[in-house]
């Protein structure tokens, strides 16, 4: 592989001009299909295999139109102090809130008159009005929420406080300051680590038109492949991250390959041919993680783990392409000017990784232990992870579905916020038996009478709980509701589908581990022919994402340090966060993983002893892989200031994840283990060295004269 990669590397370095020009006709074409497609819907949402979603199939089979599973809303109206809403002057104002709600969107189902449907409560200070719409709430127009949000704000300036609430409201937030703080650090970082604006830039430059090219091609395929606009924010990150990551590597090893007196075509093939390996090897552990989310059999996440790991190859093929072809460019400006002067320090000087390798080889076990434990004692509070959906109440008390969540919570009790819907599947007779079932459990506070439909062989019943929608008293009501009742009794609704849904997040957790971590060892066992290496790198991935569930917990559950974060309410961890985090984690870690450790490797098969090798692995990528972590650190960490509690919880779990990964696991436990195990650590089996593949991803081929202008020198590293 390092010699095609040699080859690839010098050809675009020779042929800049056109590789480039193919780029930037890419990019064109990319965005020239996201212009003109028809703008995206937000994609359908369907969880296949669950009693809710098949509760959703029966109400749509059995009361057609009735928008069974589309989003709702509700417009709460409050009345002054020592007034009622049933006063002539409030029920005007909210009769032509109804008004207006009906004649507002043609995809509304039902706006129901709280005066007729006992919506006001008993004390009469506060009513509400349902809206239903035929579509779920992420496939709802712009002009819709806006009609929505407008017939609220009318109504709020005739004497009554007016919220709306509900799912019909939900939108992804807007991430794009976040995203611009985020590469403007990732420049300063740059500019730092090489010292050369021009060096700084190409990375930045680089993940950018591979973003482009993905993100505009996703929103080009939008409509045909039913993609939501979930699906590009992911591809975004993502992209972003191992774009920058992919690049700063092979400009790093390009740079070293000038320092080492190469001349710039060869450098450009060196650093491709050996950088480039292990970026190709990095790419697809990342894009087995994205794709292997296909295991939790959810369209949505399966379709955004794919467009996602699209979005991954891109960057990997920029990285072995364009990179070389800009650095042809950039010529001797993507050297510091102290190096082009040649006042700097040859890279065997030692710096601040090989001083740091060197006290972890005098003190292995020492290292080894705190870093273990460190992490163990964090990861404690994973223990008691319970996972679910956030809802309104999570939200800052600014929003105006927070206050709407309030002010339902107490005029008519927490459970109003979060409903079941029971279907039943037989007769009037069957239906009032249900209905009888249920008032004998606990844990509801009020349930309806049966609403049959036209044929008479279904009925829906509502069942209101007395806890809020995200508690555990909610979840086992839902439970208690299945086990009373018989096969012909399905529960659904908002409530019970979140609850669902966790339930299969979790379930699936343990197999897409299983996969995601089984294939990415075999992987590495062939990039470093090595049974111990690959698990290591797999138990310390797994150490510092449970260690980050635990910082998840302790903060966003159990409250601490909540005030810092912005946390206004603990609740249960968002049930996508487990395997969100590994997905997402598991590919930036192997990254590090491989780019750190090939680098070692790479001086261990050229002759170096262990100890020496691991040394010259830090002296060479520490730096860069320090730059790397900080990067993605920096870009996660701008999202925990957003008020959306998700995206806040998004952005500190991967912020502390790549914390943990890159600082404690690969930059200390890593040579830790590395140094206690000696030559062991790179002992295979002969037999499976027979089996393997022999991919060169140490270009050790590349050690022998290549018969190109330049002659090969007879180490790639020196000691």
């Amino acid at each position: 592989m390092a010699t095609f990669l040699y080859k690839l590397g010098r050809s675009a370095f020779r042929r800049r001009r056109l590789v480039a020009l193919l780029w930037v006709a890419l990019l064109a074409i990319a965005g020239i299909g996201a212009a003109t497609a028809p703008a995206p819907t937000s994609g359908s949402f369907s969880i296949p295999g669950t009693e809710a979603q098949r509760a959703f199939d029966l109400l749509e089979e059995r009361f057609p139109g009735a928008g069974a599973d589309g989003a709702t809303a509700r417009v709460v109206f409050k009345a002054p102090e020592g007034q009622k809403m049933t006063d002539p002057a409030h029920k005007a104002v909210v009769e032509e809130t109804v008004s207006t709600l009906k004649s507002g969107s043609d995809q509304i189902v039902s706006v129901t008159d709280p005066y007729t449907a006992q919506a006001v409560s008993r004390d009469g200070s506060t009513a509400y009005v349902s809206v239903a719409y035929k579509v779920n709430g992420m496939e709802l127009t712009d002009e819709t929420r806006e009609a929505l949000t407008q017939a609220g704000q009318n109504a709020q300036g005739k004497g009554l406080t007016v919220e709306v609430g509900g799912d019909a409201l939900q939108t992804m937030p807007e991430t794009g300051a976040g995203e611009i703080v985020g590469v403007i650090i990732a420049g300063i970082v740059l500019v730092i680590t090489f010292g050369s604006l021009v060096a700084a830039g190409l990375p930045l430059l680089t993940a950018i038109i591979g973003v482009g090219i993905g993100v505009s091609s996703i929103t080009a395929l939008a409509n045909v492949l039913d993609l939501g606009s979930t699906t590009s924010t992911l591809a975004m990150m993502i992209g972003l991250a191992v774009g920058i990551d992919y690049a700063l590597f092979i400009v790093s090893r390009y740079r070293a390959e000038l320092a080492d007196g190469r001349e710039k075509e060869d450098a450009a093939g060196r650093a491709v041919g050996t950088a480039g390996s292990a970026v190709v090897f990095a790419g697809l552990t990342v894009v087995i993680a994205l794709v292997g989310l296909a295991v939790v059999n959810i369209p949505m996440l399966t379709k955004m783990g794919f467009a996602a790991a699209g979005t991954v190859v891109i960057a990997v093929l920029i990285a072995l392409t364009l990179i070389p072809a800009l650095l042809g460019f950039a010529g001797s400006k993507v050297v510091g000017r102290k190096q082009r002067k040649g006042t700097a320090a040859t890279g065997d000087k030692p710096n601040g990784g090989t001083r740091w390798a060197r006290f972890v080889i005098r003190r292995p076990l020492m290292v080894l232990l705190v870093g273990v434990i460190g992490l163990g004692a964090i990861a404690v509070p994973a223990a008691s992870l319970e996972m679910g959906l956030p809802d309104d109440g999570v939200k800052p008390t600014s929003t105006t579905e927070r206050r709407a969540y309030d002010a339902l919570s107490d005029g008519f009790g927490p459970g109003f916020n979060g409903p079941l819907l029971v279907v039943v599947d037989g007769d009037k007779a069957t239906a009032d038996r249900t209905v009888s079932t249920i008032k004998g459990l606990e844990g509801w506070a009020a349930v309806t009478p049966a609403t049959p439909n036209k044929a008479g062989d279904a009925a829906m019943i509502t069942v209101v709980p007395k806890d809020r929608p995200s508690s555990v008293a909610t979840e086992d009501l839902v439970h208690d509701i299945r086990k009373s009742t018989g096969d012909d009794v399905l529960v659904t609704g908002a409530t019970a589908m979140n609850i669902d849904f966790s339930q299969k997040m979790n379930d699936a957790l343990v197999p897409y581990l299983a996969l995601v971590v089984g294939l990415a060892f075999l992987l590495l066992t062939v990039v470093f022919r090595s049974i111990l290496v690959p698990l290591k790198a797999a138990l310390g991935f797994l150490l510092s994402v449970v260690a980050a569930l635990g910082a998840v917990v302790a903060v966003f559950q159990w409250g601490w340090l909540g005030s810092l974060f912005g946390v206004e309410q603990t609740g249960p961890i968002m049930s996508m966060m487990p395997i969100f985090m590994v997905g997402v984690v598991f590919g930036l870690a192997m990254d590090y993983e491989v780019f750190l450790v090939t680098r070692m490797r790479e001086a261990y098969v050229h002759g170096e002893r262990p100890g020496e090798a691991i040394v010259t692995g830090f002296r060479h990528s520490a730096r860069v892989v320090v730059a790397a972590a900080v990067i993605m650190i920096a870009v996660f960490s701008g999202f925990i200031g957003m008020d959306d509690q998700m995206i806040k919880m998004i952005g500190f779990g991967l912020a502390v994840a790549v914390l943990f990964d890159a600082f404690v696991v690969r930059m200390a436990i890593v040579p830790a283990v590395l140094a206690l195990l000696g030559h062991k650590a790179w002992w295979l089996p002969k037999w499976l060295d027979r089996v393997l593949p022999n991919v060169d991803v140490e270009g050790e081929s590349l050690a022998a004269p290549t018969g190109e202008d330049t002659p090969a020198k007879p180490d790639l590293v020196k000691v």
